[in-house]
């Protein structure tokens, strides 16, 4: 006897449908009104977990279910962020779909949400009229139900769905059933870098819609530059009228009418006020008047080709994943602001539309991306990959309309994005061609379409610089159409870790080459999730089967939205103003960058600075200059130094005049220095002669060990061997992919033994004026080595440190770096005249300004989420610390730690690490370039270390100031 069983059609078929959904209405646009009531569905819901899509019965969707035993969720939110890990827990992929790909299948262990919430009518609801209820984002697909009645069923997590329920309600006691899979049909078309969150993430809102209310509507609102005027037109589904009263406009919808006007733009934000009022209903308008257009080869906006200095954003939050609040996504556009970003592409997905207002209101460019990413299909050659499946079709065309219909009113938007890396089909070209008909007032982008076939612009991802230079020369070759287009980068400078560098180089060929049109940084914000025991958790952390660890952890801010270096960097190289100049001459010269503002709202100031102390300080008088305009601008008579042989040097800094949307009065939105007088070289003459006292040798104010020639104190001030270090904590980029160039740093120098150098001590020379030690400083199992000489002089104060370094053997691979590590007790507090306040490094350099600076040890640390190396400091001329004074020869890079270069290379979390007594004090000759390699082009040539011969100095003194 045998038997089998087959898959028979169930109530839940509809997770593996390749359709869109069923009973959700038409998409329009996204808007609120005071005459149609709304009532927010969020807060506590119940909530009951099952482990797959048919574990339980719709039952619990009627009237007079006991829901009492079933947990409790807030909604808007994810489900396996609450609960303590009892609701399951977040998966992290980048690439990799966590399921079998065998679409449009997923798997039996599916876990699935049931929602409940039952509601009254507030006392006011209108009873004329209808009502839709509202949900603005779900993932991946969910089941409504209302009070009994099963309304449909939808997929397309990031996208709003409504549904007509007046007929449903009553006054009180109305049953909100929904059913959300983490795994459906949609989630093929969801593999974007980021991680897997189930649940009613976005609000849930019941709308009343009144009698002879708008329904869906469209502003045209265009900008003749040549003439100053613009042009309205709203095309509405019911007929009513146009009012602006700025702009004595009151017309019938439908009707166009052009009138003077001042144009929108990112850096000019203007929108005009209006109502679009039909019989039952007035709904506010916020106009901007605008033109995209694809002109001679550029993308213009107003007439003007623009460039894009901007970001990919990704939603997070680290307690609440893709769940924002408005003053977190304000938060997002001021910080963006603050930092000279002027673009925001919304990888990969629609987002919240608050966020558009708030781009509307403050001034980006907007790409906005479809909530589209097959990615995953890529590691089977993009075999059965939907969008070129015409079965799937229609649930492209759904998720472009439903982002186009809701979005269409913004001005901000200039580019509709069809999607993100899901390679190339027929179902990229049909919604490409619907977008085109439906909305020729913007351009449509996607990355993976390099013929350029569907698209209006050649986008591309982590370019290395010289292919961008290639491009931006037209030596790029490629199809006809493709080479009469703007170019962008819509990724690029991997965020990651320590990093990115690079972008000063990138930013010099967007600027030099209009066809280079700028690019968008990846990302915003690093997505860690807060957690108890990990401070942030990333992939892995969660005990995924799959998971690509913190390559999640890529933003210019941190998970909490702190600011990174990277950001700081990036606001430097992207600043709209240039101020040059060699102090020669006693004149900077100021560059307007900005695409149409002029410097009107800018103050300038100059600050004289003697051995990186402000002296003197005013006003400078800069003129309103134009887009694109420079001048020459005279600094005032340079003041006296107040004692010889001192480094001197101009700041000049463009602040804003006065307060604006985003920033205060005195904000700082560009500056540059301008070096007059170069500092003197340390010098010590070697008057001291070494003398042997027991086991110790003494010269001036230190002790050395007489055996192996060790410095032990300087002044009484223990200090624990000073001596050669090449090797650093590896940065997420220095871990990087070699899909790029082919070279892993970490891995070469790790297979080289840089990690484990040994230090073999040749002799211990006491002459008439130096102590010199000779050594031998090499990794085990290999014939490379560092012939390295410490030579000390002192001339009875001070103590002079030489260092010479003579490669052997022949190396294939740059240093990480090049100097000394050495221990002190007792160091808290730091001083330091070089670059500041921030960490930099050869290629993430431009943010540093030359002054002196203060901080703890403590403070010097940048907390990536991943330990990493971090916290150096450029540019150095003396730092004190610990009771010492420590000057360069040349300027060095200096960093300090509580730890060891090797706990810092073990750590995985922050919490791994650990302070101890001593601190561990780097003074660096040079270091690698970090680059951007964790998904980019490692640091350019001339950021790498050589290992070639070199000789630096240090001079130690006892320092005047505290040392804690």
């Amino acid at each position: 006897m045998s038997f089998r069983t087959t898959r028979t059609t169930s109530a839940v078929d509809y997770v593996e449908d390749v359709s869109p959904g069923s009973g959700a209405l038409p998409p329009r646009a996204w808007y609120a009104s005071s005459d149609a009531t709304s009532y927010s569905l969020n807060g506590s819901w119940r909530f009951r977990l099952s482990a797959t899509a048919d574990a339980q019965d719709d039952s619990f969707a009627g009237e007079g279910y006991d829901c009492a035993s079933w947990a409790e969720v807030t909604v808007p939110g994810h489900w396996v962020l609450q609960g303590d890990g009892a609701f399951g827990a977040p998966i992290y992929t980048n690439v990799l779909y966590p399921f079998p790909v065998d679409p449009p299948h997923v798997p039996t262990e599916n876990p699935t949400g049931d929602h409940l919430r039952v509601f009254d009518l507030p006392s006011d609801w209108p009873s004329d009229g209808g009502a839709v209820l509202r949900f603005d984002g779900v993932e991946s697909c969910a089941r409504v139900w209302l009070n009994g009645t099963d309304i449909g069923e939808f997929k397309g997590s990031r996208l709003a769905h409504e549904f007509a329920v007046g007929h449903l309600l009553k006054p009180s006691g109305n049953v909100l059933a929904v059913r959300v899979h983490q795994w459906s049909a949609g989630s093929y078309l969801e593999d974007q870098d980021q991680w897997w969150l189930p649940g009613i993430f976005r609000d849930v809102t019941l709308l009343h819609r009144p009698a002879g209310g708008a329904g869906d509507f469209f502003v045209h609102a265009s900008y003749d530059h040549t003439g100053g005027e613009g042009t309205l037109r709203v095309d509405s589904d019911v007929d009513g009228r146009v009012l602006v009263p700025a702009l004595d406009i009151d017309v019938a919808t439908g009707e166009a009418v052009t009138v003077a006007v001042e144009p929108w733009s990112a850096e000019s934000p203007r929108l005009y006020d209006g109502e679009l009022v039909t019989e039952g209903e007035r709904v506010p308008l916020r106009i901007g008047f605008r033109t995209v257009a694809l002109e001679d080869g550029l993308i213009k906006v107003n007439g003007k080709a623009i460039l894009f200095k901007g970001v990919n954003r990704h939603e997070w939050h680290p307690e609440r994943g893709r769940t924002l609040d408005l003053s977190t996504m304000r938060e997002d556009v001021l910080l963006m602001k603050r930092h000279n970003i002027n673009a925001v592409r919304t990888s990969h997905y629609p987002p919240h539309p608050a966020f558009l207002d708030l781009c509307d209101e403050y001034g980006l460019w907007v790409i906005d991306e479809c909530d589209l990413e097959t990615h995953g299909f890529g590691e089977q050659q993009w075999r059965d990959n939907p969008v070129d499946d015409d079965r799937w079709t229609p649930a492209l065309l759904d998720r472009a309309a439903r982002m186009v219909e809701r979005d269409k009113n913004h001005p901000s938007i200039v580019f509709w994005s069809l999607g993100n890396e899901a390679g190339t089909g027929r179902g990229l070209t049909a919604m490409a061609e619907w977008i085109h008909g439906r909305d020729s007032s913007r351009l449509v982008h996607y990355e993976g379409d390099w013929s350029c076939r569907d698209t209006d612009v050649y986008s591309r991802m982590y370019a290395s610089h010289e292919e961008a230079e290639q491009i931006g020369k037209d030596l790029d070759g490629g199809p006809h159409k493709r080479r009469e287009l703007p170019f962008i980068q819509c990724e690029y400078a991997h965020a990651m870790g320590n990093g990115p560098g690079g972008l000063a180089d990138y930013q010099e060929l967007f600027e030099t080459h209009d066809r280079l049109q700028g690019g968008f940084v990846w990302e915003w914000i690093d997505h860690g999730v807060a957690h108890p025991e990990l401070g942030y958790a990333y992939g892995g952390d969660f005990g995924e089967e799959l998971h690509d660890g913190n390559f999640v952890c890529d933003g210019l801010v941190f998970p909490d939205r702190t600011p990174s270096p990277g950001l700081l960097e990036f606001k430097k190289v992207i600043e709209p103003v240039r101020i040059q100049g060699d102090g020669a001459d006693g004149t900077v010269r100021v560059t307007n960058a900005y695409d149409f503002a002029d410097l009107s709202a800018l103050a300038f100031e100059w600050a004289y600075q003697v051995d990186g102390e402000t002296v003197e300080a005013g006003a400078l008088s800069v003129p309103p200059l134009a887009p694109g305009e420079s001048a020459e601008v005279k600094l005032p008579q340079a003041p006296a130094p107040a004692r010889g042989g001192s480094e001197t040097a101009w700041t000049v800094r463009a602040l804003l005049a006065a307060d604006t949307a985003w920033a205060p009065k005195g904000h700082i939105v560009a500056w540059g220095q301008v070096p007059v007088t170069a500092r003197p070289v340390p010098s010590v003459s070697p008057t001291g002669r070494p003398a042997l006292d027991g086991d110790r040798i003494t010269l001036g104010p230190a002790s050395f060990d007489a055996r192996t020639g060790a410095l032990r104190t300087i002044g009484g001030i223990a200090v624990e061997n000073p001596r050669l270090d090449v090797w650093r904590a590896p940065t997420d980029n220095d871990d990087g992919t070699e899909w790029k160039s082919g070279i892993n740093y970490s891995a070469l120098w790790r297979a080289l033994g840089l990690h484990r150098m040994r230090h073999r001590l040749d002799s211990v020379e006491a002459g008439e004026d130096a102590l010199t030690v000779r050594t031998r400083v090499a990794p085990a199992a290999q014939e490379v080595g560092l012939g390295t000489v410490y030579r000390w002089t002192s001339d009875g104060e001070r103590l002079r440190l030489t260092v010479s370094v003579s490669p052997e053997g022949e190396w294939k691979v740059p240093l990480p770096r090049l100097g000394v590590r050495l221990g002190l007790t007792g160091a808290d507090r730091v001083t330091w005249f070089g670059g500041g306040p921030g960490e930099a490094y050869p290629d993430t350099r431009l943010a540093s300004m030359v002054g002196r600076w203060e901080s703890t040890v403590d403070g010097l640390q940048t907390p990536y989420v991943r330990p990493q190396e971090n916290g150096a400091r450029a540019d150095v001329r003396w730092v004190e610390l610990g009771g010492l004074r420590i000057e360069g020869d040349p300027e060095f890079f200096f960093g300090a730690r509580r730890w060891t270069t090797e706990q810092l290379d073990a750590a995985t979390h922050r919490t791994d690490l650990t302070a101890g007594e001593t601190v561990w004090v780097h003074l660096d000759h040079g270091v690698h370039g970090v680059g951007t390699q964790s998904c980019g082009p490692g640091p350019l040539p001339r950021y790498h270390l050589l290992a070639e011969p070199a000789e630096f100095s240090f001079v130690f003194s006892v320092s005047d100031s505290p040392t804690q």
